[in-house]
């Protein structure tokens, strides 16, 4: 089966897309790729993964998110410092499967994770 398309940018709704992306640059070490209409795009991470894109809307977040970005990072303590020197905030630790998970903010209070690195998806075992 053919896909349909490739997935080429992950749009997050906010009040201030410049003040997300200037705090999604530094914590991805990327650089915003271009400003259009109501949007701020940022570089993609590798060439082949999507872009992250912020969307001017007038509303606030109100609940919690349905989608998320986890993002591996070797150490949680230290991400979680940059997270906050970034103006972000730490919400709340978990562990999944062995896995330690800390869910944590961007400036509007959009969650994401920070996991520490994992597995490839090869040695990851399978869901039954």
């Amino acid at each position: 089966m053919a896909p349909i398309g490739r997935l080429s940018h992950i749009v997050i709704d906010c009040t201030d897309p410049e003040r997300l992306a200037q705090f999604w640059t530094e914590a991805l070490g990327i650089e915003v790729a271009a400003h259009w209409n109501q949007y701020v795009i940022l570089t993609p991470t590798s060439e082949d993964a999507p872009a992250l894109a912020f969307q001017a809307v007038p509303e606030a977040k109100a609940s919690k998110n349905r989608v998320h970005v986890d993002l591996e990072v070797a150490d949680l303590d230290a991400a979680s410092a940059e997270v906050v020197r970034l103006g972000g905030a730490v919400n709340e630790d978990h562990e999944e499967d062995g896995v330690a998970v800390r869910v944590v903010s961007d400036p509007e209070g959009n969650e994401f994770c920070l996991v520490r690195k994992l597995a490839p998806l090869k040695r990851r075992r399978p869901t039954t």
